[in-house]
């Protein structure tokens, strides 16, 4: 299969999975076990592609996300500071401890057993805090402390385990500190800016120099599919959790989990 049809793949996979609770990493690990497309070049590849998906993001909340554009008053433009210091606060626990833990959880962890293990708990857990009552007291972003924003933070860092997924760790962890569905799936967008940006920044320097043309051209495809379906899914997300809350993702990560468990034991 053409390097250049994998990345299409992949890219599409990466768009579709990046903002849901069902984790984009797990994902493309399981997709490049069944295409052969590993190696180092495809770990820094599955890192940086997730950058075109987290471009989306700024498109899709331009509006929220830049302070000197639509006439804002001086008010409005605080307020938007204010998100994007809470979200460079909640990164700060990811950059520390993903410096420290990076090449441990890349060496062990990055395997579909893993994955298949994380997919399972994860969605049982998602299943179990949807079925609680869920009173909220944080009902928009401005109201999220740093206090708040930097725990969010923490818990993101559950997601390192590949499986976990970056947007179930922190819309769970989110609604947990009493934040509303619609604020915990909106702060988890927001936080992947920064942290995703830093995660790319940092692979790249570790392998980026090594890449060739033919490299850069993968990557590149990978990149501009993965923002357009990315793009797409917000928009159908956002309005899906209007309406909705996220046990179907939690019955779908336990599914995949068993096949994909099944099969990679079973080949054993």
């Amino acid at each position: 299969m053409s390097d250049y049809i994998i990345s299409v793949i992949l890219g599409i996979v990466e768009g579709f999975t990046e903002f849901l609770p069902i984790s984009s990493t797990g994902h493309l690990i399981i997709v490049n076990e069944f295409t052969g497309f590993t190696g180092e070049y495809a770990k820094m590849y599955d890192v940086v592609i997730q950058l075109g998906a987290i471009l989306s993001v700024v498109v899709y909340f331009r509006e929220k996300l830049f302070p000197f554009f639509y006439n804002r008053s001086t008010e409005e433009k605080r307020e938007v500071w204010n998100l994007w210091f809470k979200a460079v606060a909640g990164v700060l626990p990811a950059l520390v401890i993903g410096a420290l833990a990076h090449d441990f959880m890349e060496e062990h962890l990055f395997t579909p057993t893993v994955v298949s293990l994380a997919l399972i708990i994860w969605g049982i857990f998602l299943i179990v805090i949807e079925n609680r009552k869920h009173s909220s007291r944080i009902n928009s972003v401005a109201q999220l402390s740093y206090r708040t924003a930097i725990l969010i933070g923490f818990l993101q860092c559950l997601a390192m385990v590949p499986g976990t997924s970056r947007s179930a760790a922190t819309i769970i962890g989110a609604m947990l500190l009493g934040t509303s569905r619609q604020v915990a799936a909106e702060f988890s967008f927001f936080l992947a800016v920064p942290t995703m940006f830093a995660a790319s920044a940092y692979t790249l320097m570790k392998h980026g120099y090594k890449m060739d043309a033919h490299q850069a051209g993968v990557l590149g495809v990978g990149f501009v599919v993965s923002f357009i379906v990315a793009l797409l899914v917000i928009a159908v997300f956002m309005n899906y959790i209007r309406k909705h809350d996220f046990k179907i993702f939690g019955w779908y990560r336990i599914v995949l989990g068993i096949i994909v468990l099944a099969y990679f034991w079973g080949i054993k």
